[in-house]
């Protein structure tokens, strides 16, 4: 069981794990060992979470989840197999602990009259500097 909050937790049957042999430099033993690990968790089909949630856990996923909502995660930090383990539980915990958090919604505000003159003003010293380093015309 995959813990997230005290009162939100993953069931281990809805995640899927598959080693796999870690990419990059690593000499004889990078070929021969699997201690890669690549995570999977249909958070689309999940029913640990509430539907907000799962929708804004796909959308923070970007790439890393597919057009079924299935996300995966690949962890090869580490050496060892179960530490790559834990890193891809704690990424994916992470994850969803950004998820759960519900974003405020931003209220449109209108700019001030100040600051509409001040923007104006530095406008049209901005267009006098460029004026001036203009060529003088042959009039």
């Amino acid at each position: 069981m995959l813990q997230i909050t005290p009162t939100v937790f993953i069931p281990d049957a809805e995640l899927s794990e598959r080693f796999i042999r870690a990419p990059g430099p690593g000499g004889q033993n990078v070929n021969k060992v699997a201690s890669a690990v690549q995570l999977r968790f249909d958070a689309a089909g999940s029913s640990a979470l509430p539907e907000d949630v799962r929708r804004r856990l796909v959308q923070l996923a970007g790439r890393r989840a597919d057009q079924d909502g299935v996300i995966t995660i690949e962890a090869h930090r580490f050496r060892e197999r179960e530490r790559n383990r834990e890193d891809a539980r704690e990424r994916l915990a992470g994850l969803i602990r950004q998820a759960l958090h519900r974003p405020k919604r931003r209220i449109a505000t209108k700019p001030t009259r100040a600051s509409r003159e001040r923007r104006l003003q530095a406008k049209q010293v901005q267009s006098r500097l460029k004026q001036q380093r203009r060529r003088p015309s042959d009039d």
